[in-house]
């Protein structure tokens, strides 16, 4: 099911009503893809990473009984999105999936940006 517009809008306002994140200011946009084929997934990582993606994971999510196996792709992005620039993101991502056949583009997430800074 295609994230719509009025998802993402509903989404803005909760975020401005119940956090104090900036989502009007760069934030830290993860998103993800899934198939069964683990391979299909690596495939998309060089691709999205010359579009400034950064990879983060991919894994097998907690499945129930009976379901068949499937991976998690996760990148993320630092980026300033609106409601409409985040729409077409989505459709951009979707259409992406399409091309490479995966079983779909499965959303985003969002953060703030974190400043922690390792010591070593």
């Amino acid at each position: 099911m295609m994230i719509t517009l009025e998802t993402l809008q509903q989404m803005f306002n909760n975020i401005r009503e119940n956090t104090k994140w900036s989502i009007d200011g760069p934030m830290l946009w993860g998103y993800f893809f899934t198939d069964a084929s683990a391979n299909k997934l690596k495939d998309l990582v060089p691709i999205l990473e010359a579009q400034g993606y950064r990879y983060v994971d991919m894994f097998i999510p907690k499945l129930d009984d009976g379901e068949d196996e499937y991976f998690f792709l996760h990148l993320e992005k630092e980026e300033v999105h609106t409601v409409e620039s985040l729409n077409d993101r989505n459709q951009q991502l979707y259409a992406l999936a399409e091309a490479y056949e995966l079983a779909s583009y499965d959303g985003m997430d969002v953060g703030p940006i974190s400043t922690e800074v390792t010591l070593q």
